[in-house]
């Protein structure tokens, strides 16, 4: 059964990471499908190129939300386990795998033809989750790099690299450490077009359009 309630949640992860926040708003706000236009991404740092400031902080909030939704949803259900269950030390586990899915939903969204976003937004809400400590220097560490650079790919891959070092640094259960580095790998090959971009110095700071017309 345990086995059956954990596909269950996961699931439930999936689908949450799977809703298209920034696909729905270009659809609403413009009537457009926001894939058609800039990186080609659903998430919040192509939103703010195509759709502007406001819709980017909404799409930002969301998918942070959901994130975190996925990640509560598991606490709660071990708060209402029985005592038996819990024993197993089950939790930190189960977590992380609905931490990948709910990342892989957002980038691999099934109401989207499995295209979406980046995944760095919902990575950090299960961050704020799992250790809002990790969660908060690798916001600030990915905020100082943008402020200087102006470049959110170089900030995001540099944020990831500092959520690994962290985990390890601050000693946390070996299921986060494994999870941070699956998670981090994930971003890392999602931002596979954007590092040939900055090796090559075409890689656009905010407010400006892609020097190339390949996407990611």
């Amino acid at each position: 059964m345990i086995w059956v309630i954990s596909g269950f949640l996961c699931l439930i992860a999936y689908l949450l990471g799977s809703i298209p926040t920034g696909y729905l708003a270009g659809r609403m706000l413009k009537g457009i499908d926001i894939r058609e236009y800039g990186s080609g991404s659903t998430g919040a740092t192509n939103v703010l190129r195509i759709l502007g400031k406001t819709a980017a902080v909404l799409v930002l909030i969301t998918d942070l939300g959901k994130a975190m939704l996925s990640m509560v949803i598991i606490k709660w259900f071990y708060m209402l386990a029985p005592t038996g269950l819990i024993a197993l030390n089950w939790e930190p586990w189960l977590m992380i795998v609905a931490a990948i899915t709910v990342i892989f939903g957002h980038s691999k969204s099934i109401f989207l033809n499995f295209t979406g976003g980046k995944s760095v937004a919902t990575g950090l809400g299960v961050l704020f989750i799992l250790n809002p400590l990790v969660a908060v220097v690798s916001l600030t560490s990915f905020l100082l790099i943008l402020s200087f650079s102006k470049i959110v790919s170089l900030s995001s891959l540099i944020g990831v690299l500092v959520v690994n070092v962290l985990m390890i640094w601050l000693h946390q259960p070996l299921p986060y450490c494994i999870f941070a580095f699956i998670a981090g790998l994930y971003v890392i090959i999602r931002h596979s077009t954007n590092i040939n971009r900055l090796l090559e110095g075409k890689e656009p700071k905010i407010g400006q359009k892609l020097q190339d017309s390949s996407r990611s």
